[in-house]
């Protein structure tokens, strides 16, 4: 019998047909229309030997993942910041039609309010614009959970919430990914490295276009962490709340659902990086990714 380890992409797939078989219809924010399923069984994929969930059923766009990261990374709400750099992904909820829409039109096309970022970089400080400088100002959740790391490894609070209610009216969209718990390891061999994983949860899954982006996201998170507190990624956890696929992906995602996955791609860095702030692009090199063609899908806003 072989003890082979079932790809874990295999995960993704399985839960896209189990939506598709056993979902309920419904209606949405957007207008479009899901078949929903509510809290499925956790995603784990290894992240051990720098493997990156790089999904391979369908081609994934790696740039958008990187910048949309070191964007949220940066504390930075301005999504005319990557749309420059040819990431279109936060375009629409950034226009002026979608903002006067959540009744924010006073704010200047592209400034998404106090999104993901900025709760990681200033959590409970209090938002102007995207221009402004907030150096200083509320928690900085991220390089307080890269702390705990190094010095406080058994710490059992060493999260990082998007989720602020009270800055909820002031975001054009809301987290979907909205906290996430770190893990760490102790070595069990003297010239061991600890290890850490991460735990994360997603109120809001759309199984299409969202959850492959989010799944490298957080795996890439995990492991420029691990890199900057000399640990290792061992493994990347993904509990969603309504995983949902759209009405209008159901076809492309029929498609996607006859691929058999490919080996994942694995990470290495340019350089040795010390602090996560100093990460580029550049730094970040995926070896050996190999995917079948992209699907278009359409976002819904």
């Amino acid at each position: 019998m072989s003890t082979e380890r079932e790809h874990d992409e295999h995960q993704y797939l399985n839960l896209i047909k189990t939506v598709l078989a056993t979902g309920e219809s419904r209606s949405d924010r957007t207008g479009t229309g899901t078949i929903s399923v509510f809290a499925p069984p956790s995603l784990r994929f290894s992240l051990k030997d720098s493997t990156l969930p790089l999904l391979t059923s369908k081609r994934t766009f790696l740039r958008g993942i990187v910048e949309e990261l070191l964007w949220f990374i940066r504390g930075e709400t301005d999504s005319k910041i990557l749309s420059n750099k040819g990431v279109k992904i936060w375009d629409g909820n950034g226009s002026k039609e979608f903002l006067e829409k959540r009744g924010l039109g006073h704010r200047r096309e592209g400034d998404l309010g106090p999104v993901y970022g900025f709760q990681w970089r200033h959590f409970g400080a209090e938002y102007q614009t995207c221009d402004t400088d907030y150096t200083g100002q509320g928690v900085d959740q991220l390089m307080e959970c890269i702390r705990k790391i190094k010095e406080d490894p058994t710490d059992r609070r060493i999260i990082l919430s998007a989720w602020n209610p009270a800055a909820m009216p002031l975001m054009a969209l809301p987290p979907c990914h909205m906290i996430c718990q770190f893990y760490v390891h102790l070595p069990q061999e003297p010239d061991q490295k600890p290890g850490l994983s991460c735990l994360m949860f997603q109120r809001s899954a759309d199984l299409g276009l969202g959850i492959p982006f989010n799944i490298a996201s957080y795996a890439l998170l995990t492991h420029m962490i691990a890199h900057v507190t000399n640990t290792e990624a061992r493994e990347l956890i993904v509990q969603l709340g309504d995983a949902h696929v759209y009405r209008d992906h159901v076809d492309a995602l029929q498609i996607q659902l006859e691929r058999q996955p490919y080996p994942f791609p694995t990470i290495k860095w340019r350089r040795k990086v010390e602090v996560i702030d100093k990460f580029e692009s550049e730094d970040i090199i995926v070896e050996g990714y190999r995917s079948h063609p992209s699907i278009a899908m359409k976002m819904s806003v």
